[in-house]
């Protein structure tokens, strides 16, 4: 009877705070943030590779970033980007970057030089062996920061319900201020849950990277 009970409170809950489309909107955001911090974390990385001394100056930038609490930095965004997804995404990309182009400037940087040395012994250029041989065997460690970026991306997409930009942050939002346990526990368990699952199919990609690529 208690299982039904609390079967019939979670479907209430989920009808009415419209939480399939709250997962939706939260899916939306999330997906965005995570390529765009991919792309540019990655270019960050290969481009602080490439030209050594800016490495210093951009990861220290990048780990002042960092720094900055989510929730203020959000905040510092609403002047620029106004309110909704905007800021929301900006701040997740924001703390993204770093996690993402340190481990592929780390990677990049310790791919053993034999195997570049064969690389330059077959005739590819210096620009074919960064993007054939260590970028593909910096694969494993590119996708542990990626990792990383995606737990940072799910966690600060969840305040984006203070800032009217929809997810399962709304839900939360809401709950708070109507001192509604249920919608809080639901939600908040909803968006773990979710959290572990993404995080659960980043880890086996990474665990086939290394196999496919090893350790250098």
């Amino acid at each position: 009877m208690e299982n039904m009970l609390t079967i019939r409170v979670i479907a209430d809950v989920w009808e009415r705070h419209l939480m399939t489309m709250r997962t939706i909107e939260h899916l939306h955001m999330f997906s965005i943030a995570l390529m765009l911090s991919i792309m540019i974390g990655v270019s960050v990385g290969v481009f602080i590779y490439m030209r050594p001394k800016t490495a210093d100056p951009v990861l220290n930038f990048l780990n002042i970033v960092e720094t900055i609490p989510d929730l203020a930095l959000i905040v510092l965004l609403l002047p620029i980007l106004k309110l909704g997804a905007g800021p929301t995404i900006a701040a997740c990309v924001l703390y993204s970057i770093l996690p993402v182009a340190r481990n592929t400037y780390t990677g990049l940087k310790g791919v053993d030089e034999q195997y570049t040395y064969v690389a330059h012994a077959i005739g590819l250029s210096p620009r074919e062996a960064l993007f054939k041989v260590r970028i593909p065997m910096s694969l494993p460690l590119i996708a542990g920061g990626i990792r990383i970026a995606l737990v940072f991306c799910m966690g600060v997409v969840t305040l984006g319900g203070l800032v009217a930009a929809g997810g399962l942050g709304t839900v939360l939002q809401n709950g708070i201020q109507l001192y509604q346990k249920d919608a809080i526990l639901v939600a908040g368990i909803w968006t773990g849950l979710l959290a572990v699952i993404l995080d659960g199919f980043a880890g086996i990609i990474e665990k086939k990277l290394h196999e496919r690529y090893g350790t250098w």
